[in-house]
């Protein structure tokens, strides 16, 4: 499968490094609006609140680098609704309350900004581009403290069947080093390391 084009930026990062998240993509994108009403902006966000599906991971493109587009009412609604987590290209607010909630948020920045006023939905479930990924609804995203792999939909069968041989040769690998094998013969006999 390769590297290219599946890691999302390394700068976002998990608020709780200790949490996953794994799942469904579903996709939102934005951008900011400052002559829309502060009814109109949060009306808009509780809208998107509401469309949010169960059991997906949400994925955010904000297109902006000055507000949260989560913070906790935010985080607590998806999770009651059985969201399985929040990825977003921007900024976060509320954390304490939302590590304290055990929702998975992965984000770019922190800021206490919210969106009242100035940021408003566009789409829902149309393909966005986060750095050099492009994500669709249906895709798979994988992410823990090391980052966020996101796997084609088209291709989630093929990529689970390669990742269990890997880790069945890598099993073999670490189990043959740990009886004291030199890693280069560990290497050279099963071609993983």
């Amino acid at each position: 499968m390769g590297h290219e084009r599946i890691v999302l930026p390394p700068d976002i990062r998990p608020l709780d490094p200790t949490r996953k998240l794994a799942g469904e993509a579903w996709t939102v994108s934005g951008h900011i609006d400052r002559t829309r009403s502060a009814d109109e902006t949060l009306l808009a966000w509780v809208t998107l609140l509401s469309k949010a599906p169960a059991n997906k991971v949400i994925v955010c493109q904000p297109n902006n680098s000055i507000v949260a587009l989560m913070g906790e009412l935010s985080a607590e609604t998806l999770k009651r609704k059985g969201v399985l987590g929040y990825v977003v290209d921007g900024g976060c607010r509320d954390t304490d309350f939302i590590l304290e909630i055990g929702f998975p948020v992965f984000c770019r920045f922190l800021t206490p900004a919210d969106i009242v006023g100035r940021w408003i939905p566009d789409s829902f479930g149309y393909p966005i581009t986060i750095g050099e990924v492009t994500i669709a609804t249906g895709d798979y995203l994988l992410g823990d403290r090391d980052g966020v792999v996101v796997v084609p939909g088209a291709r989630a069968a093929e990529v689970v069947a390669m990742v269990e041989d890997t880790v069945k040769t890598e099993n073999k690998v670490r189990t043959a080093i740990l009886g004291g094998m030199d890693p280069i013969e560990a290497y050279r006999t099963w071609g993983k390391f």
